[in-house]
């Protein structure tokens, strides 16, 4: 009785995973068509699109030290329309100022990037700049007595 039960409980949960792939499978394809559709009209607009010109950009700020508030801290990512190009990294801090620069290639840096750099490349890649605001911090769950 109960193996039934399992092997009942088992098949429902795997029908039900293949449904909702199934539908994402679906809403994924109709978005690639959207895509396709806006990026025809576009191109019959503007004519062709270089792929190698600097297209997507997106500036992350952040407090990078302790010391320093008002996000004065950034990174922007300058991104063409094949994942490749540069991230530009500037620590402010009260008596000095660090600046990098990071290639990226296919949307991934050529050395390891810092948190904040992959938010201004992912970003970028996303097309949600020009200015990304940084995910708000979480406050600890805390439980009243009553």
């Amino acid at each position: 009785m109960l193996v039934t039960v399992v092997v009942m409980v088992g098949a429902l949960a795997g029908a039900t995973g293949v449904a909702i792939g199934l539908l994402a499978l679906r809403n994924a394809r109709a978005s690639v068509e959207e895509c396709l559709d806006a990026l025809a009209r576009r191109s019959a607009v503007e004519g062709a699109v270089d792929s190698k010109a600097i297209r997507d950009v997106a500036v992350y700020r952040y407090d990078a030290l302790e010391e320093m508030t008002g996000r004065l801290s950034f990174s922007v990512a300058l991104i063409n329309g094949f994942g490749d190009g540069v991230v530009l990294t500037s620590i402010n801090g009260r008596s000095e100022t660090r600046t990098y620069v990071r290639s990226v290639y296919g949307g991934r840096g050529g050395q390891p990037l810092s948190p904040e750099e992959e938010q201004a490349v992912r970003a970028a890649r996303l097309g949600l700049g020009p200015e990304v605001e940084p995910p708000r911090a979480r406050r600890p769950w805390s439980v009243t007595a009553r």
